[in-house]
């Protein structure tokens, strides 16, 4: 496809900063560079219909981390990297709410519950809880962010876990659809450009900061921020980014559901939560890390059927239900730490949110568009 004289010169040309990626980092790096920049233009570019990566295909957690997962996370972070993950995730999820407010994304400050199936599990994260607290104290001065809750049962009639939880209060659930399509208006409220369809093959970081897209045609701009995340080996081969996929399914509407709230298991791995009257239920891509391991999409038998033994033993035993839809979508992990830097003075990436978007993306954004402002 070849694009007319009109096309270039209307939407391709003079284009001062250019962001690969229309998720909630790209739209959040395109309001930065607005906010200093009044009269610039800013454009965005999507592959696909809708944002493509995790943005719209999560599971609407405002994540902040549960005890085993954040105890993980000091496997492979230091005592200071962890304390700027939790105030990043604390921060961020701030911003995104005061940015658009509750009511446009569906907030729910509901809190979420660490379930266990074995006493030992359960007793193990208890010994680190007090320890969590303090830093995480010292990290965004809340206190008490965790707490043991003897009867978490009342949620729902789970049939297989520990009686006692440990509940996070700083977490929620929020419509995913709802907080992607607030960016977006918001977005083209301030003179931002959207331009779907344009998938991106190339880019070309001396000289003028070049992209050539998949059908051929190039497009120049003064400065350029890669924000694709999951898919940005696909790019940029020597980044330090595993893609990962999760597998997501929802129920059907059911009568009398008892299940409210979000809940975690297995270091995070294991997410569900109710929307409305239905059951959605994640993740679990541990029990096949290697398959998991990928940017495409799709579905696998052996997940899938994990997930749904869960739902009906586990989460709603005796209960007639049926999975309206499954879905998946593509998580950016290795190293917690974020990556935000420079590839050459005029282009610049902001990816790496491991599992965390929600929660960070909206200064991952900010910080990218920043460094390359600079």
């Amino acid at each position: 496809m070849n694009f007319s004289y009109w096309e270039k010169s209307t939407w391709l040309q003079a284009i001062d900063y250019l962001i690969i990626g229309s998720g909630i980092v790209g739209i959040n790096a395109a309001l930065t560079f607005r906010e200093k920049h009044p009269n610039a233009n800013i454009t965005i570019l999507e592959r696909g219909m809708l944002p493509s990566g995790a943005s719209t295909k999560n599971a609407g957690f405002a994540c902040f981390g549960s005890v085993t997962e954040l105890v993980n996370d000091y496997k492979e972070n230091t005592e200071e990297q962890i304390i700027e993950l939790l105030q990043l995730r604390w921060k961020g999820l701030q911003k995104m709410r005061t940015l658009l407010g509750d009511k446009a994304i569906e907030y729910k400050p509901t809190g979420a519950h660490e379930l266990f199936k074995e006493e030992a599990e359960l007793q193990m994260a208890h010994d680190q809880m007090q320890k969590l607290n303090w830093t995480i104290e010292e990290a965004i001065n809340q206190k008490d962010t965790f707490t043991l809750d003897h009867d978490a049962q009342k949620f729902f009639g789970y049939a297989s876990f520990q009686t006692t939880s440990i509940f996070n209060q700083h977490e929620g659930q929020l419509n995913t659809g709802k907080m992607m399509k607030a960016f977006l208006k918001l977005a083209q409220s301030k003179n931002i450009q959207i331009l779907n369809g344009c998938e991106v093959s190339e880019i070309r970081t001396t000289g003028k900061p070049t992209i050539q897209l998949t059908n051929g045609q190039q497009i120049a701009a003064n400065k350029i921020l890669v924000a694709t995340n999951g898919f940005a080996k696909r790019l940029l081969p020597e980044i330090k980014v595993t893609p990962a996929r999760n597998q997501v399914l929802i129920t059907d509407p059911i009568k009398g559901l008892k299940l409210k709230g979000c809940f975690h298991f297995n270091q995070g791995y294991t997410y569900f939560r109710n929307v409305g009257n239905r059951v959605l239920l994640g993740g679990s891509r541990n029990i096949a890390l290697e398959q998991e391991t990928t940017d495409t999409f799709g579905l696998t038998p052996d997940i899938q059927q994990h997930l749904e033994t869960m739902l009906k033993e586990n989460i709603i035993p005796n209960t007639e239900v049926q999975i309206a839809h499954r879905w998946s979508g593509i998580l950016g992990v290795g190293n917690k730490q974020p990556i935000i830097k420079r590839l050459s003075d005029d282009v610049g990436i902001a990816v790496r949110l491991g599992g965390m978007g929600v929660a960070i993306g909206s200064l991952i954004g900010e910080r990218g568009a920043q460094l390359l402002m600079e």
